[in-house]
């Protein structure tokens, strides 16, 4: 069994193809794409790629609780702003110690506030666990 590499960087980590939204695309259909099973957060961005936040599962329930109607709501309205970052040369130990005390699924990578970047929990468990295993089923 080997040692997870826990130097491992963000820009290594992350994945690079990714949905965003702007902030005035519709909250329903950020709703609907998080609905469909892709993915639990989608940043929202300015032209240029600049990160203004991210839209969760949490956000949508929240906005739901609250009693807002998603048709007459923009992705800004319901978003996150300002949502937990790392820099690309950030460590896959700052990402999961920031993934731990903020309870978040994904975090994005930024340089400059500029969006390149996703890293789910999947992500890290792809990475820095030894999935060499034989699965042998029966007798």
């Amino acid at each position: 069994m080997t040692t997870p590499n826990l130097q491992l960087k963000a820009r290594d980590l992350m994945q690079t193809r990714m949905v965003a939204v702007t902030r005035g695309y519709s909250a329903r259909e950020v709703a609907i794409l998080i609905h469909s099973g892709t993915c639990s957060g989608i940043p929202v961005i300015e032209p240029g790629n600049h990160l203004v936040g991210i839209v969760t599962e949490f956000d949508v329930l929240k906005a739901l609780v609250a009693g807002k109607d998603l048709h007459n709501l923009k992705a800004e309205d319901i978003m996150t702003s300002q949502p937990i970052t790392v820099e690309e040369s950030a460590t896959a130990e700052t990402v999961i110690n920031h993934m731990i005390q903020h309870q978040i699924i994904r975090i994005p990578v930024v340089r400059e506030d500029r969006l390149l970047g996703m890293i789910s929990r999947m992500d890290l468990m792809d990475h820095l666990i030894d999935s060499h295993v034989i699965n042998v089923y029966g007798g």
